[in-house]
């Protein structure tokens, strides 16, 4: 009975060695640590999980700029450059004054809001 001489493929696989055919396989498992070319996979490994990271990272903040842009994070800044843009000599409250009146004004006057 004879023994594989490879178990997988391509680089980084496990091979057993053998000693004979026909007296089955003796060796030890060993780990194949480089491809044909000589060159180590590990860079390889390194740049594509850099690059997944990465890519992860870019959905985790475009996800934080949604979600802030849905809770309104960026609304008083926007009415801050509005004002000085439109109202140049008007008084710009400061932003715990225009979340009260912003909130106030949506308690007295429920436009698109189910309660």
């Amino acid at each position: 009975m004879g023994c594989p001489d490879r178990i997988g493929a391509g680089p980084g696989t496990w091979r057993r060695t053998c000693q004979g055919r026909d007296s089955g396989c003796r060796g030890t498992l060993t780990a194949a640590a480089q491809p044909n070319d000589g060159r180590s996979p590990r860079p390889a490994v390194i740049r594509r999980l850099r690059s997944a990271g990465s890519a992860c990272a870019a959905r985790v903040r475009a996800f934080g700029s949604w979600f802030n842009a849905v809770l309104g994070g960026q609304d008083y800044q926007r009415y801050v450059d509005h004002l000085q843009r439109n109202h140049p000599g008007c008084e710009i409250p400061s932003e715990r004054e225009y979340w009260r009146r912003r909130h106030a004004d949506a308690d007295t006057n429920p436009q698109n809001r189910c309660c």
